[in-house]
């Protein structure tokens, strides 16, 4: 039986308009003003926004780090991202140094499926370059996997050095993969952490203190560079601050293929949380650090103009009563990484009731562009016929304020606890199929099928 949506104000990433919408073998069928009733299971969208449903980029769900696990497995994390709104998302694959990419992917595909309440995709992180690197990435294009991550920050762990990165982007370049990078500049981060440490200064605002902006502006610049040499397209993950953003929009400008992301906590958290009286500050310890006031009205204008095209959540939850609590005296061994995967859509969309972006720069930054960026347009995160029916009505008179308590993350704090909202998700749908209904989760754990994405096209600048 199709269903039917009537009465409700579509809006996608470019426009918005009166229309009714029918969803029929889990994808959009017709679009039009006054559609017929035939048969349908009609839902009256009244007062409500119909957008496409939201698509997060960058989560790490079930991953080990630090010493410890992210709270969240691709259950509890994705049954939390369908309540608010987001109705797909893709996760990183961390490879163990040594051991056979193919070997990473399985581990990954074992984590989600039978579990995954959305529908999911994955990137790679680069951990090392090896003889045989290039060519295990070969087979991960063949999987559907179009993006690869790699890291200037971590040295020791995560990081590979510039060779490795231009090598990497030099391959992309041929390849229609998109390399997204994680940019701050890791060996002087060390020497700056060493200090600290040495000097006794080893409380969690200092984990943002030893990481100035400065470095990661830097280290942005430098992988542009490379990128610009290699003919290569480029995503920068969670990007912070004006230094960074200064130099995505400068490469942006000479019609280089960069493109940025940022998350919530870079555009309502500061330094300042992480600076709380005693140990809670150690809530807030995510990497790159959450700046100072003073990047965050920067942050607004860039996603405004476009120079920020994504809006994601680095979703990678730890107990504040529990894995964090390692970091007690010493600020370099609190979990980094913060939960968000349910709240993301809500933060953005305060931005439009306070109108620093528009109603259709919100969808553009939180579904259409994702889907266009990653191998997923117009499947997803598009309102046209044919498209997967990713649906979400949006209620833009709910008022709520946000406590961990009546969030689905599987964690025991929110970052946002008591900031309070207007507007968010009132029925989610996921290719056709209603799983979230006014609060309640009507969906089921292994619902969400693998998302075996398309090799990167440009978009316009």
């Amino acid at each position: 039986m199709a269903t039917l949506i009537k009465n409700g104000t579509i809006v996608t990433g470019t426009d918005l308009f009166k229309a009714d919408l029918r969803i029929k073998d889990g994808t959009i069928r017709s679009i039009g003003p006054g559609l017929e009733h035939a048969g349908d299971v009609v839902v009256d969208a009244t007062g409500r926004f119909v957008m496409p449903g939201g698509i997060d980029v960058h989560t790490h769900l079930d991953m080990p780090f630090m010493g410890a696990r992210s709270t969240d497995d691709f259950e509890t994390g994705t049954i939390a991202a369908a309540m608010g709104g987001t109705t797909s998302h893709i996760d990183f694959i961390v490879p163990v140094k040594g051991r056979p990419l193919q070997e990473a992917l399985e581990t990954w595909r074992g984590k989600a499926e039978g579990k995954a309440a959305i529908d999911y995709g994955f990137h790679l992180c680069i951990v090392e370059m090896t003889p045989s690197t290039l060519g295990e990435l070969d087979a991960m294009l063949e999987d559907g996997i179009t993006s690869f991550k790699l890291f200037t920050a971590y040295p020791g762990a995560l990081m590979i050095d510039d060779g490795a990165i231009f090598t990497t982007l030099r391959w992309a370049a041929d390849r229609g993969a998109l390399i997204q990078v994680h940019a701050e500049n890791g060996p002087a981060i060390a020497e700056i952490v060493d200090a600290m440490v040495a000097e006794g200064r080893t409380e969690p605002k200092y984990h943002g203190l030893s990481r100035p902006s400065a470095l990661e502006g830097e280290a942005t610049a430098r992988v542009i560079t490379l990128a610009g040499v290699a003919g290569a397209p480029l995503y920068i993950v969670h990007l912070t601050c004006r230094e960074a953003l200064e130099a995505v929009g400068k490469a942006r400008k000479r019609g280089q293929r960069v493109y940025a992301e940022t998350c919530p906590q870079y555009l309502y958290l500061s330094s300042d949380d992480m600076a709380r009286p005693g140990f809670e500050g150690a809530k807030y310890v995510c990497t790159p650090p959450i700046r100072d006031k003073e990047h965050a009205p920067a942050l607004w204008r860039g996603l405004a103009q476009g120079d920020i095209l994504t809006v994601a959540t680095d979703h990678c939850p730890f107990d504040y009563d529990g894995a964090k609590r390692m970091g007690e005296g010493d600020f370099r061994k609190i979990p980094s990484g913060l939960p968000g995967i349910e709240t993301r859509m809500a933060l953005l969309y305060h931005g439009v009731t306070e109108n620093r972006i528009s109603l259709t720069r919100f969808v553009d930054a939180v579904a259409t562009k994702p889907a266009k960026l990653f191998g997923l347009y117009p499947r997803k995160g598009a309102i046209v016929p044919g498209a997967d029916a990713d649906i979400v009505l949006w209620d833009p008179e709910r008022d709520y304020s946000l406590s961990h308590k009546d969030l689905h993350m599987r964690v025991d704090y929110s970052p946002y606890e008591g900031m309070t909202l207007k507007g968010g998700p009132d029925k989610v749908f996921i290719r056709g199929e209603l799983v979230a209904d006014n609060g309640r989760f009507l969906g089921k754990p292994g619902f969400g099928r693998y998302l075996h994405r398309d090799r990167f096209h440009p978009i316009e600048l």
